[in-house]
């Protein structure tokens, strides 16, 4: 922070003092809000913006329109003033042909209008994004920010300066070598991940009771409504952002600065003077190079702190765009070049709801078909029944859908003007749609599911590959493409159904011969021989995994005292907790899972048996492992049976909670962190010791 030094007295002093808190102020918030390279803490910006605040309201004569403290403040207007543009903002031809021939009929049409011979140099352009926002322009006298106007319909715009003060990116003063009158045309614009702490904002505001308040449907609406509130106080409240692209009027033309030949020199000159340029502004040359920053932009839309909805393409010589003219108000020397628009208006036809291979529950919206980020849309999802009842989506409704890049279309909000009567609010229903088992929504979870993991057809894909993983019962060449084939083909419908596959059978599928066929059948015969705690986590039940199938199976010693345990009785197992004891009991409740694993033991399916495991301490209680590297004398899933059967855990990473590292030859960064912490390190030997003293 500058240092103040002595100063003169009285009003003198003040004056000086506000003249230097301007500066300050001035130059901080640019650091913050334009460079991201913020200089001083928070605190310390708004001590001196409170100082500011003081001085000002003792002598309320010397507060100029460039102060910071004018940027949030006056009465809420009762309507907008009209701006009449001294140059008008006419909007460039926009190019609809979203492929590469799009560009390159811009260039075509350029270099036609320029009486350029096929073998003359490519052409120079900028090309930048084009921003999904709200045309501003920006009108500076003498370097202080007077006014700011929407753009209307390019001859007269809405004076919304109040609320453009609100906006940090944007300087209040202009340095001293800007132009007696400059007027700067840009983009107001919402961040993505403003627009959404802005709508978590309001649905807090909406669970608590307020009235009026809604959320908002994409950024572009949330910042168009926050540029035209009537209050500034309000409009502070939605964080707006501002990128600049050109000029109106500049008077004396390029007074007090450097001669500007391009339009990038022009863009460059505007960052020079504080105002926010975007660093994807790009100088090509030629048609090759425009197709390729389209492509580029292209692929990075999603990921994008912004929304944009094409690029624009300027001839970048300024003295070449006034050769070029206009025609019918629009720049021959300019063109939006658009991608797929990414949200369209349908209506919804119907609600289904899916069911996932994991038995997760989606309600859809089925939709009148649309064209929506470069594909035809018949469906989109509403993701739970929370969203679906935040969002107020229902049958006829007329609503906004959304399709970015690869991600499944969603409805992005609904258009309540256009709601015809009182269609009926989305419930899930009680029972799986596919195979009419409980559908149930644990504690804690925004999601329902289908109970009936074994019996369900649309999860048995899913059933199949776990209970046939190598932790599980372990059926060795059963991956994806073989389980979609039986199931595809009719032979596997349940877990049982593996066990009565036949010879003939298998060898019918495509690329199965014979010895593929008899191999699968010998790993399904192995696969009979397991053991209670590969079955029980084979089985699928949910939040059941490797680790609480041994306690499961070490604590009951048999899989009927497990499937006829009551939650009391589970709760004393180690490791099971409400919610795990809820879905066994869930899952076994279930006739058609019982069904199941009877049908499982007639094909002989078994697994020793026996008392349960002494309620004593097991050496091992209380102790969790970090394994890593190769260990010399057995495997890692050895190592991992052989601490578990001790009443060890065995994590995944190093952490201050963790008792032991089991490390091997080529240890990598677990042993490093396991040292860090001072954790005791142990090799295969070690371990061995440990469970041989403690035994």
């Amino acid at each position: 922070m500058t240092q103040q030094g002595s100063s003169p007295v009285g009003d003198d002093a003040d004056r000086a003092r506000i003249a230097w808190l301007r500066d300050e102020l001035h130059r901080y918030a640019h650091q913050y809000h334009v460079l991201d390279a913020p200089t001083v803490p928070d605190a310390e910006y708004d001590r001196l913006f409170r100082e500011l605040q003081a001085l000002e309201l003792r002598h309320p004569a010397w507060t100029t329109p460039d102060s910071p403290t004018q940027r949030v403040g006056g009465k809420a207007l009762e309507h907008f003033a009209t701006v009449r543009h001294r140059v008008p903002m006419l909007s460039i031809r926009t190019e609809t042909d979203t492929l590469a021939s799009g560009a390159e009929n811009f260039d075509a049409r350029a270099r036609r209008e320029l009486a350029l011979a096929p073998d003359a140099p490519a052409v120079e352009y900028v090309a930048e994004p084009k921003f999904d926002g709200l045309a501003m322009n920006l009108r500076y006298e003498r370097g202080v920010l007077v006014q700011a106007a929407t753009r209307g319909d390019g001859e007269n715009g809405e004076d919304v300066t109040h609320n453009i003060r609100t906006i940090g990116q944007i300087p209040l003063r202009l340095p001293p070598d800007a132009p007696p009158v400059l007027e700067v045309r840009g983009e107001v614009y919402m961040r993505r991940d403003d627009f959404d702490r802005l709508n978590e904002l309001q649905r807090g505001k909406i669970a608590a009771g307020a009235k009026g308040e809604k959320t908002f449907v994409n950024p572009r609406n949330a910042a168009a409504g926050a540029v035209r509130q009537l209050d500034p106080a309000i409009a502070a409240q939605r964080p707006l952002s501002f990128f600049a692209y050109g000029l109106g009027e500049i008077s004396p033309p390029h007074a007090g600065g450097p001669a500007l030949p391009t339009h990038f020199a022009l863009l460059q000159q505007l960052r020079a003077w504080g105002l926010p340029v975007c660093d994807l502004v790009e100088i090509a040359h030629g048609a090759t190079a425009l197709v390729a920053y389209h492509e580029r932009i292209g692929h990075l839309r999603d990921s994008l702190g912004f929304d944009i909805d094409g690029v624009v393409y300027k001839v970048n010589s300024l003295a070449l765009q006034q050769q070029l003219g206009f025609v019918t108000r629009e720049p021959r020397w300019a063109v939006a070049h658009k991608y797929p628009a990414q949200e369209q208006l349908t209506t919804v036809l119907a609600i289904d709801v899916q069911v996932g291979r994991t038995g997760k529950l989606t309600p859809v919206a089925k939709l009148a078909p649309v064209f929506v980020g470069g594909v035809t849309v018949t469906n989109a999802t509403l993701h739970n029944e929370d969203e679906a009842r935040r969002k107020d989506v229902r049958i006829g409704d007329t609503v906004t859908v959304r399709r970015a890049g690869d991600v499944i279309p969603e409805v992005a909000g609904v258009l309540l003007d256009k709601r015809v009567g009182e269609p009926a609010v989305f419930s899930m229903p009680t029972a799986c749609p596919v195979c009419g088992s409980a559908a149930v929504r644990e504690q804690g979870e925004v999601d329902h599911r289908c109970s009936g993991g074994l019996f369900c057809s649309a999860q048995r894909k899913q059933a199949i590959l776990h209970f046939a993983q190598r932790r599980a019962v372990e059926v060795e060449g059963l991956g994806d493409k073989l389980v979609d084939q039986l199931v595809d083909a009719g032979l596997v419908r349940t877990l049982p159904d593996l066990y009565r596959l036949t010879l003939p059978a298998l060898a019918g599928l495509d690329r199965m011969a014979d010895k593929s066929a008899q191999n699968l059948l010998d790993a399904l015969q192995k696969s009979r021989q397991t053991t209670l705690a590969r079955f029980v986590f084979g089985l699928g039940v949910r939040h059941v995994g490797e680790a609480t199938a041994k306690e499961l199976a070490r604590h009951f010693g048999s899989l009927d005292s497990i499937m006829d345990a009551t939650p009391e009785q589970l709760l004393q197992v180690n490791d099971v907790g409400p919610i795990v004891a809820q879905s066994l009991r869930l899952f076994f409740d279930q006739q058609h899972n019982r069904e199941v694993v009877r049908e499982l033991r007639e094909c002989k399916v078994n697994w020793e048996e026996g008392p349960p495991a002494p309620t004593t301490p097991q050496p091992l209680s209380g102790k969790t492992f970090v394994i890593t590297g190769t260990l010399p004398g057995m495997g890692r899933d050895d190592a991992k049976d052989l601490i578990e059967a001790a009443g060890g855990k065995v994590a995944g990473s190093v952490s201050k909670k963790t008792s032991f590292v089991l490390a091997g030859a080529e240890a990598g960064s677990k042993l490093d962190r396991a040292r860090a912490l001072g954790i005791t390190v142990l090799d295969e030997a070690g371990l061995r010791e440990m469970l041989n003293d403690r035994t």
